[in-house]
């Protein structure tokens, strides 16, 4: 990753100065820079807001790096001082909100084995990784759902599905471990076709298409992460149990 020393990955919402997009909406006044680690700090992280929030609108294919440059308002020479090519940029900026998401979740899910001394329910596992996920992108602000967004691009793409490898395997890991001490006789390949139909429902709720606004004649809306929360953990652990009993009844 062509990042140079001394910067940092930590970011709002970019301050733009283009004319043609609307700024993400918590875009907040910057103090202005006073050192030269102090501006190159404040560019990297304008750099990958910007990036973050059109690449959540276009994919990887759909941006270039002048587009980038021209939202920050920056000759486009700069970001190639930063990055060497797209992908780099790409992979930065999937990288910089996959840790934190990771730790927490996996955190969650630690704490959540140990309160119930190894002895879990599939819904209270599947509750500590989708809801501590779901806060992130419902109180984070406006550049988490552009990074919900993003992910949900990422997980369709083979390109992406690589990233995803890279950086959530082993939360996801952690995950199906607990599921299955709460079913010990579930065979494991049903374990990973569970997660496959659970991590299709978030990646669905966090691409926010407004698909269910319209389905649903606005009963229901696409960025209402509560209402998600509210429900996905007990109807995907329904499903869990659905497929457990009828292996369970076949065995009998």
């Amino acid at each position: 990753m062509a990042v140079k020393p001394g910067s940092k990955r930590v970011a709002e919402t970019p301050k733009s100065k283009s004319k043609t997009r609307a700024s993400p909406k918590d875009a907040k006044p910057r103090r202005r820079a006073t050192t030269k680690v102090q501006q190159r700090e404040e560019m990297m992280e304008q750099i990958l807001d910007t990036a973050e929030y059109l690449f959540s609108r276009s994919g990887l294919h759909g941006v270039t790096l002048k587009d980038v440059a021209h939202r920050v308002g920056v000759h486009h020479t700069l970001l190639n001082y930063y990055f060497t090519d797209k992908e780099r940029l790409f992979d930065a900026v999937i990288a910089r909100r996959a840790g934190v998401t990771s730790a927490r979740r996996m955190e969650a899910l630690d704490k959540y084995d140990a309160a119930t001394k190894g002895k879990p329910t599939v819904e209270g596992a599947l509750r500590a990784f989708l809801d501590t996920d779901l806060d992130l992108y419902s109180q984070g602000g406006e550049n988490w759902k552009n990074y919900g967004a993003l992910g949900a691009y990422v997980s369709n793409t083979p390109y992406g599905a690589k990233l995803m490898d890279l950086h959530f395997d082993p939360v996801v890991l952690r995950l199906i471990s607990l599921i299955k001490k709460a079913l010990p006789d579930c065979p494991e390949e049903d374990l990973f076709w569970g997660y496959h139909f659970v991590t299709g429902a978030l990646m669905l709720t966090l691409a926010r298409t407004g698909r269910i606004d319209t389905l649903s004649g606005g009963l229901c809306k696409s960025d209402d992460f509560e209402a998600v929360k509210e429900r996905m953990a007990s109807f995907m652990a329904a499903g869990f149990m659905a497929i457990y009993e009828k292996h369970k009844k076949a065995r009998r």
